[in-house]
Formats: C-alpha cells, structure tokens, sequence
C-alpha cells in the first residue's frame, strides 16, 4: 500500500526505533508508549488486521513477541507485559496495518486496560451460543 504509514516505516522511508527485524517481521518503538519500552510487532506484507492477514504472517508475528518482550522486561527490569491488538477504527486502530503493542507494565504504572464490566450466567451463556453457531 502507497500510503500505508508502517509499510513506509518498514520500508525505511519514514525514520524509527527498529528493534527487530526478520524476512516477514518488523518490530519498533512505539511513539506514544504506554512505558519505556513499548514495542510493535508488524507484518512486513500489508495487512489491515488480523482478518485479512495470512496465517504465516500471524504465525510469523506471534513466534518473535516471546523473544521480543523478553527483552523488553529484561532491559527494563518489568514484572509482566500486556499483548494488544486493535483491529478496526471502533477498536481504537489507528494505523491501519496490523500490529501486536508489546506493553510493559509494572506496579503503579497509572495505566488501565481492559476494564470489563460485570456480566451474569445467563447472559454469558447467551452470548457463548450466538458466537459457537457461527463458528
């Protein structure tokens, strides 16, 4: 994609952190980082999400973020590390070029994720029904 930013980035026409770098995978430095550290994972072949993206690239993507936030928790001495994902603009993407957030966290880091809300039986068994009809 021409105007893809990652793919640019990836290319070596837009300046970044690279931190890794394989024939299918290209991992860099967030510029808005959750903490010092924050690392994303991208498919060298232009993909929107997960949904268009082809098994070996995810496969590709998955294998490398042990390795990477391994790193990432070792250099900065991190207790744990968030794995995200945003696929689709409602889901806060906004690079639309796949990518795994690498997010180190620690102890009073002043960052939530994930903030559920209560839900019952009955209602998870419901939602559990609709989603296994279509699988």
């Amino acid at each position: 994609m021409n105007d893809c930013l990652f793919c640019k980035i990836i290319k070596g026409e837009i300046p970044s952190n690279k931190v890794y770098e394989d024939d299918n995978v290209f991992a860099f430095l967030d510029i808005n980082p959750i903490n010092p550290g924050h690392v994303l994972v991208a498919p060298k072949n232009h993909c929107e999400n997960m949904l268009d993206c082809s098994e070996d690239d995810l496969k590709a993507m998955i294998t490398v973020v042990p390795r990477i936030a391994k790193a990432v928790m070792k250099a900065f001495d991190y207790p744990a590390f968030n794995l995200g994902v945003n696929n689709g603009s409602q889901a806060n993407q906004l690079v639309p070029h796949l990518h795994f957030h690498i997010m180190p966290r620690c102890d009073g880091d002043g960052h939530e994720l994930f903030k559920g809300k209560a839900s019952n039986s009955e209602e998870l068994s419901e939602v559990a029904e609709k989603i296994k009809e279509l699988l």
